[in-house]
C-alpha cells in the first residue's frame, strides 16, 4: 500500500449562509489543504457551487478547491472544464475537479437535466472525463462524438498551465472500475462507503488500474467524513477528538486513505484542523514507520 503524504480539508454544503466564505477563510488560515463544495443544484436554498469556489479562491491564499463533486447531468463537461481551468489559472494553480454522475437522477431531471441511471450514468461519466481532458489538452482541431456528448471544439481553452487532478465520486462497480482506469483520485462519502466496504472498493480500483496499465498508486484515495465531534461516542465518526484520531489513523494506515475532507458542523472546524489533524499525522507516521511497506 502506497504511503502518500496525508492531506486534510473541508467539505461544505453551499447553503447561502453568510459564514460560508468565512469558513473557507478559516480552513485556509488553519492550514488545511483542500476545500470541497457539494454540488447539488436541484436542492432548494443552495448557492451555485462553482461561484462559491471562485469566491473562496479570491479571499484565500493557499488552500486548493474542488467541486466535491460536480453534478454532471447539470454541468456540460466542456463548459465545466473551462470554468475549472479558468479558476486554476487565476489562482496560481489551486483548482481541482471532482466529478460525479449525479447523486439524484430524479433531482437532476426535475432541474432540466437528462435522467441517467446505471450504465447510462457511468457511460456519460466516462465520456465527460474524455471531454474535459480534450478541453485541457491545448491541441487544435479536436472533436469528440460520443453517445452522450458531442463537441466540435473541445480545445476552446484556456489550457491549464499544469495537470489538473480529476477526482471521481463513485461507489458502484462500474464507477469504481472507471476510477481505476482514468481518474487521478477517488472521493468517497463515509455515509455511502463505510469502512467495511473500503477494502473491496480499493481492490476494485487497484485491479482496474492494473488492467489499464496504470500504477494503482497513481490514484489518490479521498474520504468525506460525514460525522460530528462530540463529548460522547455515538458510533463511527461521531465522538470526541481522541476517537476521531484513532479512526482516521486506521483509515490512513489500514485502508490507504490519503485525503480527508471534514463534513461536520463548521463550528467544529477548529478542533478538527488544530487538534485532530496534527494528531492523525503524528500517529499515522509513527504506525507507518513501525510497519513494513506493502505493495
Amino acid at each position: 500500500m502506497t504511503r502518500r503524504p496525508l492531506r486534510f480539508g473541508l467539505s461544505l454544503v453551499p447553503d447561502c449562509a453568510d459564514p460560508l466564505i468565512r469558513t473557507a477563510q478559516d480552513a485556509d488560515r488553519f492550514g488545511l489543504d483542500l476545500l470541497g463544495i457539494r454540488d447539488e443544484p436541484y436542492r432548494r436554498g443552495t448557492a451555485d457551487a462553482l461561484t462559491v469556489l471562485a469566491s473562496a479562491l479570491a479571499v484565500t491564499s493557499r488552500i486548493r478547491v474542488l467541486p466535491a463533486v460536480a453534478c454532471l447531468p447539470l454541468r456540460p463537461p466542456a463548459v465545466l472544464a473551462k470554468a475549472i481551468a479558468t479558476m486554476d489559472r487565476f489562482s496560481g494553480g489551486r483548482a481541482e475537479l471532482g466529478l460525479g454522475a449525479g447523486a439524484s437522477a430524479a433531482g437532476a431531471e426535475a432541474f432540466g437535466g437528462p435522467f441517467r441511471y446505471g450504465a447510462s450514468a457511468a457511460g456519460a461519466l466516462e465520456e465527460a472525463v474524455q471531454v474535459v481532458r480534450l478541453q485541457w489538452s491545448g491541441q487544435g482541431g479536436l472533436a469528440f462524438g460520443g453517445a452522450h456528448y458531442r463537441c466540435a471544439a473541445p480545445q476552446a481553452g484556456p489550457a491549464p498551465r499544469r495537470h489538473i487532478p480529476v477526482w471521481l465520486g463513485t461507489d458502484g462497480p462500474r464507477g469504481l472500475d472507471l476510477t481505476g482506469r482514468v481518474a487521478d483520485g477517488w472521493l468517497a462519502r463515509s455515509g455511502r462507503v463505510p469502512p467495511k466496504r473500503l477494502a473491496d472498493a480499493r481492490r476494485r480500483i487497484d485491479d482496474a488500474a492494473a488492467r489499464a496499465g496504470r500504477d494503482p498508486a497513481d490514484v489518490r484515495r479521498g474520504y468525506v467524513l460525514e460525522g460530528s465531534i462530540a463529548r460522547e461516542s455515538r458510533g463511527f465518526l461521531h465522538g470526541p477528538p481522541r476517537q476521531w484520531v484513532h479512526e482516521l489513523t486506521e483509515l490512513a494506515v489500514g485502508h490507504g486513505v490519503d485525503t480527508f475532507l471534514f463534513a461536520g458542523a463548521p463550528e467544529h472546524l477548529a478542533p478538527f484542523a488544530l487538534e485532530i489533524v496534527p494528531s492523525v499525522r503524528e500517529q499515522a507516521a509513527r504506525e507507518r514507520s513501525a510497519a513494513p511497506a506493502a505493495g
